[in-house]
């Protein structure tokens, strides 16, 4: 069961509670890199880890140690979107992760002193991407399809764009951004929600103000583009833009994945790539929703040698689930495939309370599983292979070679 609660300065608090040893507690900020102007792509990523570098009141191996000698553990990261401090530990300790949440989001610092160490933290970080085709490719698909746009923006930034940040500029950030409507504290626990409420009242009353994220209107371009890369295997991602997060096609569009490349050995993709020919280690496809738009990719990296044969089978893949319904029986498969998935994602305690959060945060519907196993059992081949058409009718290509 949960619940939702405003404080009159425009918080939320979204409580789930669950008779459980430890607490999941949480802050996520309905800001990331799509709230960033032009000069300052990186900066959300950037705010995120130098909030564990100093507030008013505490150093930064004060921020470290505070969950950490009671047990705990914390954790935060940076989406196109969203910003996520969270933390588990003992629900004894509930109220000092409370407090130690409200001071990272709303006293920290930023001092000069630490800037410039994170700043080489998080080059390296950008190197580390570089070091890896298989990661960066993703990241320069997003800028080509949406170019220009800041939800193309890579998350970590530029070299250029971290070599322009201080403190006051990360402060001006987030005052512009980090107001109180754009705050969730969540809680997952034995802890009550009255109890909650009272303690969120306390530490996150001096949060003030109200801003929305600019209307942005999203155009995909669609593109063929081949790089040049010194790299021992070919790396190529086929893609396109999808319907947003929320749509109706949602989960038609999560079956469809699955079918074709999703997490499951059985895929038609792995099947007829790997399994049948072992023209490469890795083809998997993926699907990234968001409140406006989202992202479908297939990707694979394999020998120059079987990158046209490889290439070639998978746009046959393609055509073939555009092309052909489904018979009743790989139809019936997906469908289970997919219900135990919704099924076991409510079952892990951290990703499920991470999943509602975003969707609270967002405004989106609360579903249950029983709604949305409902609406699984209610598709047919038909309307798969109409999805399947409108989702691939103007395909993009990358290629690393």
């Amino acid at each position: 069961m949960q619940t939702i609660h405003t404080l009159s300065n425009g918080i939320r608090i979204l409580h789930i509670h669950r008779e459980l040893p430890v607490a999941y507690i949480g802050v996520a900020i309905d800001v990331g890199t799509r709230d960033e102007q032009a000069d300052e792509n990186g900066m959300a990523h950037f705010v995120e880890h130098m909030m564990f570098k100093g507030t008013k009141r505490r150093r930064p191996y004060q921020i470290i140690n505070y969950l950490e000698s009671v047990g705990g553990q914390m954790d935060a990261y940076t989406t196109k979107e969203d910003t996520y401090v969270y933390s588990v530990l003992p629900v004894e300790y509930s109220e000092r992760a409370i407090e130690l949440m409200a001071d990272l989001v709303l006293n920290s610092t930023f001092p000069e002193s630490e800037l410039e160490k994170e700043r080489l933290v998080v080059l390296d970080e950008i190197d580390s991407y570089k070091d890896t085709p298989s990661e960066l490719i993703f990241d320069e698909f997003d800028e080509k399809l949406f170019r220009g746009q800041s939800i193309g923006r890579p998350i970590l930034g530029t070299e250029n764009s971290l070599e322009s940040f201080d403190s006051a500029r990360m402060k001006s950030f987030t005052d512009r951004c980090y107001t109180a409507n754009r705050i969730l504290l969540f809680a997952l626990g034995s802890m009550s929600e009255d109890w909650l409420v009272r303690k969120v009242e306390k530490y996150f009353s001096s949060a003030s103000g109200w801003s929305s994220r600019a209307a942005q209107s999203i155009i995909p371009f669609a593109f063929s583009h081949t790089v040049e890369k010194d790299t021992n295997q070919v790396h190529c991602i086929i893609g396109t833009s999808t319907p947003q997060q929320v749509s109706p096609e949602r989960y038609k569009m999560v079956l469809l994945n699955n079918i074709l490349g999703g997490p499951n050995m059985s895929s038609l993709l792995n099947m007829a790539v790997r399994e049948k020919y072992g023209y490469c280690y890795t083809i998997e496809s993926s699907l990234t929703g968001y409140t406006d738009t989202g992202v479908w990719t297939l990707y694979f990296g394999c020998d120059e040698r079987n990158f046209e044969k490889a290439h070639r089978l998978s746009l046959k893949c393609l055509e073939r689930i555009c092309e052909n319904q489904l018979s009743d029986h790989v139809l019936a498969v997906a469908k289970r495939q997919l219900r135990g998935q919704v099924l076991i994602s409510r079952q892990n305690v951290e990703s499920y309370i991470l999943g509602i959060s975003k969707t609270v945060l967002h405004n989106e519907p609360l579903r249950s599983s029983e709604d949305i196993l409902a609406e699984i059992d209610t598709y047919t081949s038909e309307s798969i292979m109409s999805t399947a058409q409108s989702m691939f009718s103007d395909l993009s290509t990358l290629i690393y070679k």
